[in-house]
């Protein structure tokens, strides 16, 4: 195989696939991208058995056609120190050459036959949806995922498909954050009945995919695993397996108290009395009052801190408590001047935040 690159272009396609190289030492070939040209096109393969992509590299010249495989790390520190526009690539399972205008640097290498093949993308029952409004539900949810969680399958992103709508849901167990948006089925595909969860590691990669907003993502869940396709990439991944919990009975159903906020003010009060907690008390007091909303915070070392922010309020005097890094991390995917509607029964039950239609986060407070 033999080509010539940009080298910025292919030094962005090699970080962006080597995101699903694996990091563990399943297989030392799996710490490599495999490489593959024909006809003036290019493909890059990264997998960790779990997690796949099958990435275009555009800007392109192909001498000789095949296979190589290639490694991740010190390619990316070579096309990253280059000061060349184009690079030539010329390599074979016994070694790959790297040379610009006034270096060259050569590298051993493997059999392509020995790289796990990464599936493309072929169904025929998928939902579409723009990958603006998609990459919006996954920065709105996969904050709110759980690392670890031995019994319910929360470490993930719950996907629902139905007809024309999509809806991503993530838990922890002391938040559940909740984002939906327009989509188009084809084939009949749905996720009715099946309760589908992709991996943190698979989201983040999908979102770092959705650089064009007009772009238009094919999903399709399956049974086992899920594909989505971007105009340049195929991403794959298993699904995270066993229970999720019945996110919808967190949901608030007493009559509540709607408080009207903006995003930027009401983040810029938590952040303010949250550097008086400390490590053992994360804890603010959130003291409602007509017309003004009261932030303390104490700590036993750290001090004490008051700020006041004005609201539109009118209703009985009302205090609860929060882990400020729970809400902030939610403020923070909002836009600073949006309307924001926090929605309160009393100081031990959740609240619910909701921006529009769509958007929920479900909060649970500190006694």
């Amino acid at each position: 195989m033999k080509a010539t690159f940009q080298r910025e272009g292919l030094l962005a396609a090699f970080q962006l696939a080597s995101a699903a190289v694996s990091a563990r030492e399943i297989k030392p070939i799996l710490r490599n991208l495999k490489m593959s040209t024909a006809d003036d096109r290019c493909t890059l393969t990264a997998t960790d058995l779990e997690l796949g992509i099958r990435l275009e590299v555009r800007g392109i010249k192909v001498e000789t056609q095949g296979e190589a495989i290639l490694p991740t790390n010190r390619m990316i520190a070579i096309l990253r120190e280059s000061t060349d526009e184009e690079v030539q690539l010329d390599a074979n399972q016994d070694r790959c050459e790297l040379r610009g205008q006034a270096n060259e640097f050569e590298m051993p290498s493997e059999d392509p036959a020995n790289f796990p093949e990464v599936p493309a993308f072929t169904e025929e029952k998928y939902h579409e949806v723009s990958a603006g409004a998609l990459r919006e539900m996954i920065r709105r949810t996969i904050f709110a995922a759980a690392t670890e969680n031995p019994r319910y399958k929360v470490t993930g992103t719950l996907w629902e498909l139905e007809n024309s709508l999509a809806k991503l849901v993530a838990t922890d167990g002391r938040r559940l954050a909740v984002a939906q948006g327009a989509a188009t089925a084809a084939g009949g595909h749905s996720t009715k009945g099946q309760t589908p969860v992709v991996p943190t590691k698979a989201m983040a990669l999908l979102e770092r995919n959705l650089a064009d907003p007009n772009e238009t993502i094919r999903v399709c869940l399956r049974a086992n695993d899920a594909l989505f396709k971007t105009e340049r990439a195929v991403i794959s991944s298993q699904l995270v397996e066993g229970r999720y919990p019945a996110y919808q009975e967190v949901f608030p159903k007493k009559q509540t108290v709607k408080i009207p906020l903006v995003v930027g003010p009401f983040q810029t009060a938590i952040r303010q009395s949250a550097i008086m907690t400390e490590e053992e008390s994360k804890k603010v007091v959130f003291s409602f009052a007509k017309k003004k909303l009261t932030l303390k915070a104490q700590g036993s070392e750290s001090g004490r801190a008051k700020v006041e922010l004005p609201i539109d309020y009118d209703s009985k005097n009302l205090d609860i408590s929060f882990d400020p890094r729970f809400l902030t991390e939610m403020l923070r995917v909002l836009e600073p001047d949006a309307a924001l509607t926090l929605e309160l029964v009393d100081s031990a039950s959740p609240a619910l935040f909701r921006q529009g239609d769509n958007y929920s986060y479900v909060v649970m407070p500190l006694s």
